[in-house]
């Protein structure tokens, strides 16, 4: 896509974190946007703060792991603006026992996980990938105009490892959901394109998923007070530490390779070597070996 002015963009996990800068990008171009998360009060902030910056955006509440809510974001979307030209899907969390690993403490058994952990990150990351294409793609094919989708997926769904099992499985599908995709579209000769973004340490809210989880999904000692919630935002932010990325440098990323069509999005080298050491295992047949993620 080269012309955004006056276009339309729907940003999943639009409250906070990427997809909030994600909007903001967009609308600093003159995009309409409309912001869809599952968090009511950021959301409406959210809008509020976009509306006193005189951007045209509204807020849809959306839990994308429905595919009835995506229906319903999408006709919310089309009788706001008429059509969709870019779509993000990019609502994203992480269980607690992975969360864990993913801050550098104890591995969890893969079969000491719970269904509900498994459901819960599954239905987030890989259906609202699965229900935001299914319920957009055709509203943006039939514009026959540029488009673009970005589904978020991240280096571990790139990498291997002990560390990070379900939210890996889910990220890995996204980046093979999103290479089919790319091919599809191609071969009709349409003009929407597609980037599957694969970030490292960003400065995001993702250690603080379980505020946001659905009371059918829940798992025992999934009650966190303030207090532990508040120790997590400082854990994260000290496990990314000086490495980790602002958000606002992200969308900037992403914006790039909207305009440039490019498919894969990374923002970190420094995981390149451990991407190389799972390709290489896979070409010469050898076990896997730990990567340094």
């Amino acid at each position: 896509m080269r012309e955004f002015e006056g276009k339309v963009a729907v940003v999943t996990g639009a409250a906070s974190g990427m997809g909030l800068a994600f909007a903001e990008r967009f609308a600093g171009e003159g995009m309409k946007v409309v912001l869809a998360d599952v968090e009511e009060k950021a959301l409406s902030a959210a809008v509020q703060r976009f509306k006193e910056l005189e951007y045209d955006a509204i807020g849809v509440l959306t839990d994308v792991g429905s595919a009835a809510a995506v229906e319903a974001l999408a006709k919310e979307a089309v009788d706001a603006y008429g059509t969709v030209h870019i779509l993000c899907n990019n609502a994203g969390i992480v269980a607690d026992s992975d969360l864990g690993m993913l801050m550098g403490g104890e591995v969890v058994p893969i079969w000491e996980q719970s269904i509900a952990d498994w459901e819960w990150t599954l239905n987030v990351n890989l259906w609202g990938v699965v229900h935001g294409i299914r319920t957009f793609l055709p509203i943006m094919l039939a514009n026959d105009e540029p488009g673009h989708v970005l589904n978020t997926a991240s280096i571990a769904g790139l990498t291997s490892g002990a560390a990070l099992p379900i939210y890996g499985v889910s990220k890995h599908g996204v980046v093979r959901i999103s290479e089919a995709l790319h091919h599809q579209l191609a071969q009709r000769g349409s003009k929407i394109r597609v980037s599957v973004l694969c970030p490292g340490g960003v400065h995001t809210r993702i250690a603080l998923a379980t505020r946001n989880r659905p009371e059918g999904l829940s798992a025992d000692g999934d009650a966190v007070d303030t207090e532990t919630l508040e120790q997590r935002e400082q854990a994260w932010a000290d496990r990314t530490g000086p490495t980790g990325m602002p958000a606002e440098e992200v969308a900037d990323r992403v914006f790039k390779a909207i305009e440039d069509e490019q498919f894969y999005i990374l923002t970190h080298d420094e995981y390149d070597d451990a991407i190389r050491a799972r390709m290489e295992n896979i070409l010469t047949r050898s076990n896997p070996e730990v990567g340094p993620f």
